[in-house]
C-alpha cells in the first residue's frame, strides 16, 4: 500500500505542477493525496477483517 500511496502521491505533485502550482503547494497536495491514499486502505483493510470476523 505504501508503494500505491506513493505512486499516487508523485502523480498528485506533478499534476499540481502542471497546474503551475508553487513547489509548496505542489508538495502539500502530494502529501494530501499520500494520506487520503493510506487512510482510505486502512479503512477497507478494518472493514474486510470486520466481515471475515463474522
Amino acid at each position: 500500500m505504501t508503494l500505491t500511496g506513493s505512486l499516487i502521491a508523485a502523480a498528485a505533485g506533478y499534476l499540481a505542477r502542471r497546474d503551475h502550482a508553487s513547489y509548496p503547494a505542489a508538495l502539500t497536495r502530494a502529501a494530501v493525496a499520500f494520506t487520503a491514499t493510506l487512510t482510505l486502505a486502512a479503512t477497507l483493510v478494518t472493514a474486510l477483517t470486520n466481515l471475515a470476523r463474522r
